[in-house]
């Protein structure tokens, strides 16, 4: 293939790769307007954590207890809507950005390499979002509830800035579902035979205290309640990696 034959298939190769920008930029900023229009909506399920009535306190028999959200700055409560309605809009949207860029990847790859690619991509995105469904339900309510309610005296009120609640939310969300993805990672190692079950089995007592460090710095509470409910489905990943691999 002569030069210019090469710069031509590179001006082509971008050209792809811009209308495929382009089409999942138009899709997410779509998703994300109709997030925006949805707020009463959109917001009840992302505040509901900070209720004592939510599902998880109530199938736990929890406490009742009183959580108040406030707002310090003025455009605060504007840009908190506008930013998770991006995110919305991005998660809603993922299943068509993965399709587009895993379209425009696909034609370098050879057919046995698109099966594989294919499976990766499904199970990456199918524990991501287990990953954080986990979080929502199980880890951002009890850190929310323990850290929300903790006074060390009770002349001092807890007034939780809507800031600290959804960032806290967000950054627990994609943490969770990246350490989810650990599976994944595991059966790429072994089918490029750098892991195996025998040496995840032999360092597993190591790898429960990586998974207790892991969970304390994602849930900084001394309550060890929370600290095991979030070791234990870490735990769980750990060994069902352990099978993954063999």
């Amino acid at each position: 293939m002569d030069k210019d034959s090469q710069m031509g298939s590179f001006w082509d190769h971008l050209e792809a790769l811009r209308w495929v920008i382009v089409r999942i930029v138009a899709v997410v900023v779509v998703l994300a307007c109709v997030a925006f229009m949805w707020k009463e909506g959109l917001f009840y399920i992302v505040l509901a954590p900070a209720k004592s009535d939510f599902i998880t306190y109530q199938w736990m028999g929890a406490e009742p207890f009183s959580l108040q959200l406030v707002n310090t700055q003025l455009a605060e409560q504007f840009m908190t809507h506008l930013k998770t309605a991006l995110y919305a809009g991005l998660l809603v949207a993922s299943p068509f950005v993965l399709y587009q860029l895993f379209g425009f990847v696909s034609p370098a790859l050879y057919e046995k390499e698109k099966k594989y690619a294919v499976r990766a991509l499904g199970w990456t995105y199918v524990m991501f979002i287990l990953g954080t469904l986990v979080n929502y339900f199980l880890v951002f309510p009890f850190t929310v509830r323990f850290l929300g309610t903790y006074q060390v005296s009770e002349e001092v009120a807890n007034m939780l800035t809507l800031q600290s609640y959804m960032d806290a939310f967000f950054m627990m969300a994609i943490v969770l579902g990246v350490v989810f993805e650990l599976p994944v990672l595991c059966a790429c190692l072994g089918k490029m035979g750098i892991l195996t079950a025998s040496m995840m089995r032999k360092y597993r007592r190591h790898a429960i205290v990586v998974i207790l460090i892991a969970a304390a710095i994602i849930t900084p509470t001394v309550d060890m309640f929370t600290l095991v409910v979030v070791s234990l489905p870490i735990w769980l990943l750990y060994e069902v990696s352990i099978f993954v691999v063999k």
